[in-house]
């Protein structure tokens, strides 16, 4: 206890707690909104906001991080059959939640909160704008109360487009009225208050109107109000939810990792990104056992906390006390919320989400990034989203192992007629009785080294009596590939009389040469260990060369 009261910190009550009530009374309808899009009963989405909230500030490393549902993580879920058409929804619904943790904890424990680098900036781009339209999209039948028909979101929204006289006018009213008063609200004073007033204005308006076509979360047919209930998980249905679970968790800590940067802790650092996979793994797992959706870092929600004054993790500890008061006292005012009212909310998400800035950054940065996006973007809003976002990370990476594998390039060092040293193209043939120092650059990887074999210079019959000196300083692995160019290049020197040496060779370098028949293929007396004295090795090797050479000048 003592220990989470230090994580906690000191608080500062006036900041926190005003903090806290903005935060909580926004998560209510947020939190409804998020389950609603999940396609869930708007209440897991709640119960989400509220115990991941409270868990989070007690587990992650960064202290402004609000730990919550988030729309793309929601949507995500949308597209899970398994649990959607579970018989035991709660249950399975458990089951992904703990999986998604369980896979968070593991990328914490395992520290790879590194490994975020390698996601490309395309991939996400690409993901977070479609997500964005897709939240849209999906929110039309509650937005129009008409329930269109076709086999995925593109073909459900021409259906709406197309079938305009079967929208419920009454339900569109509410829904436009929502996104009108959202977007003026928040320009006054209430500023984040504003969205949770124009959804009670929204859905006050219906009784009082008399409109009782407008479905309301009563009509759901749940129970609003208590606490979480206690749902085990079903773990038969774990091996068909590793995939999804993958996908949201790594969905939700991509999303984290962006907090983290722009939220950074009092004394200035970046929390640390693998505490952070600890901490939201932690919440989820809290949250799965207490019937909530998935959650993770909230970029909007810690921006809101943050404005509204937030100076310790206790603002979170305030906010979910909020929520946890509206459930309590204030269950049947949650029933009247109209759903178009929250389907309004949502188009406002899914419209600020779609950021066409950021797409033009990218389209204009070559046409590698423009597929990466492309796809990712197309896939999003065609197929379960789960697929999606994978295929657009894995089409990332091989797209980047693609561009680093032709980036290899060979440069020959000389000196100038002052002693200057330079770098030259080297010549395309070795040519005889010459000491060639050649320094390769970019990555030196498998699938680079066939680039690297056709950028060293060619041997023929007049190249013997040559020394190639291949300076590899700073290198730390090379791979069984790479070493294997090597000892054909080697051998191709060998036969007409030449020689390879290989230049400035690390331990681990040396250590794979020796478990891989470099050094015998190569030799002993050609391979130079690195030395502290940048050059040393390459000027030792070079005079060898030259001594070498000569002795052959007159064979």
């Amino acid at each position: 206890m003592i220990g989470l009261l230090r994580r906690l910190g000191r608080p500062s009550f006036g900041h926190d707690t005003m903090a806290g009530f903005v935060l909580g009374m926004q998560s209510v309808p947020s939190g409804l909104a998020t389950g609603l899009l999940a396609g869930l009963n708007p209440l897991t989405g709640l119960y989400g906001y509220l115990v991941g909230t409270v868990s989070g500030a007690l587990t992650t490393s960064s202290r402004f991080m609000a730990v919550q549902g988030t729309s793309a993580m929601a949507v995500l879920l949308v597209d899970v059959g398994v649990v959607h058409n579970s018989p035991h929804l709660g249950r399975a619904l458990a089951t992904l939640v703990l999986l998604t943790g369980a896979v968070m904890i593991l990328a914490g424990v395992l520290r790879l909160g590194s490994l975020l680098r390698f996601v490309s900036n395309a991939v996400m781009v690409g993901f977070i704008n479609a997500v964005g339209l897709t939240i849209m999209i999906g929110q039309l039948a509650n937005f129009t109360g008409y329930a269109a028909h076709g086999a995925n979101r593109v073909s459900q929204t021409a259906d709406t487009v197309l079938h305009p006289g079967r929208l419920e006018p009454r339900t569109v009213v509410i829904g436009l009225a929502t996104v009108a008063l959202i977007v003026l609200l928040e320009r006054t004073p209430l500023r984040g208050l504003g969205l949770v007033v124009a959804v009670a204005i929204s859905s006050a308006a219906v009784p009082l109107l008399g409109w009782v076509q407008v479905a309301t979360m009563s009509d759901l047919g749940v129970a609003l109000g208590g606490l979480p209930g206690f749902e085990l998980p079903l773990l038969r249905l774990a091996p068909v939810l590793i995939v999804p679970a993958v996908s949201i968790a790594f969905v939700g800590l991509i999303q984290g990792a962006g907090v983290a940067a722009a939220f950074p802790n009092p004394d200035g650092h970046i929390g640390d990104a693998s505490g952070d996979f600890l901490g939201q793994g932690t919440s989820n797992v809290a949250v799965g056992l207490l019937g909530g959706m998935p959650v993770g870092g909230s970029m909007s929600a810690s921006a809101l906390n943050k404005s509204a004054g937030a100076r310790s993790r206790w603002s979170f500890v305030f906010a979910s006390v909020v929520m946890l008061a509206v459930l309590l006292v204030l269950s049947d005012v949650i029933g009247r919320v109209a759903m178009p009212a929250l389907a309004g909310l949502l188009m406002v998400v899914g419209f600020r989400t779609i950021s066409l800035g950021d797409l033009r950054s990218v389209w204009r940065t070559g046409p590698a990034q423009k597929i990466v996006m492309g796809v990712t973007f197309a896939l999003t809003v065609v197929i379960p989203l789960q697929y999606a976002v994978l295929t657009g990370v894995a089409l990332s990476v091989l797209l980047y192992v693609v561009n680093q594998s032709n980036q290899v390039v060979i440069r020959r060092r000389v000196r100038d007629e002052h002693g200057n040293l330079m770098e030259v193209d080297p010549p395309t043939m070795v040519p005889a009785h010459e000491v060639l120092t050649l320094q390769p650059y970019g990555s030196l990887f498998f699938a680079a080294a066939p680039v690297f074999e056709a950028a060293l210079p060619a041997i023929d019959s007049a190249s013997h009596g040559s020394v190639v000196l291949l300076r590899l300083r700073g290198r730390s692995d090379l791979g069984v590939t790479f070493i294997e160019v090597l000892r054909r290049y080697s051998h191709a020197l060998q036969q007409v009389g030449s020689r390879l040496m290989i230049v400035s060779v690390g331990e681990k370098v040396l250590a794979e040469l020796a478990a891989t028949g470099g050094i015998d293929d190569i030799g002993d007396l050609s391979i130079y260990r690195e030395r502290a004295r940048v050059g040393s090795a390459t000027e030792r090797a070079q005079a060898e060369a030259r001594a070498w050479v000569d002795a052959r000048r007159d064979c």
